[in-house]
């Protein structure tokens, strides 16, 4: 017993000195901080994942609609790319922590690579369309928290992450569709 206290006691002396030397000053709660901290590094370690799949996609595109889909999922990886310095960012003007590696990427990504030598373009965007799907619910959880804990600045920057991903998802999802709709 006396081992866990005095291990749960450096542990807090570590926490404080990391406070000091990173802490950011906010009106927010401690434990909201450091709540939505992890919730930001879990999610930018999945932004990261879908970033490196869409990547891996677009250079990997092959058959008969290669230029759209090559352009598309370029467009789409660069829009990706561009969440991952304002979602480090936003956790680190709280004063929490971020991503600090590859590793750390790979502990906390919720989404699944894809390391296949070939996966066909159906496939292809039809994985990407899930995993944009899934992004969106996983952003909809972290909303419910920063909403929980006042932190609307967050909030506002999910808002508009949560409409990219959709749109994306929809681009994704038109794609796939195997049958005709009314425009057709």
């Amino acid at each position: 017993m006396a081992k866990s206290s005095s291990s749960a006691k450096a542990a807090q002396a570590q926490s404080a000195e990391i406070r000091h030397y990173l802490g950011t000053p906010t009106d927010l709660p401690r434990e909201g901080v450091e709540n939505i901290a992890a919730a930001l590094r879990a999610l930018l370690a999945d932004v990261f994942a879908l970033y490196m799949k869409t990547k891996n996609f677009h250079w990997h595109m092959s058959g008969r609609q290669f230029r759209d889909l090559h352009l598309l999922l370029d467009e789409q990886s660069a829009q990706i790319f561009a969440m991952t310095d304002p979602m480090a960012e936003r956790a680190r003007k709280l004063g929490g922590l971020t991503l600090h590696s590859i590793g750390e990427v790979s502990r906390l990504q919720r989404l699944k690579d894809n390391d296949a030598d070939y996966v066909d373009a159906p496939d292809m965007i039809a994985e990407l369309c899930e995993d944009n799907k899934q992004l969106v619910a996983e952003m909809r959880q972290v909303h419910g928290l920063t909403s929980e804990v006042g932190d609307c600045a967050t909030t506002s920057l999910l808002e508009n992450w949560i409409d990219e991903s959709e749109r994306r998802t929809w681009f994704l999802f038109e794609i796939t569709r195997t049958t005709f709709g009314a425009n057709s």
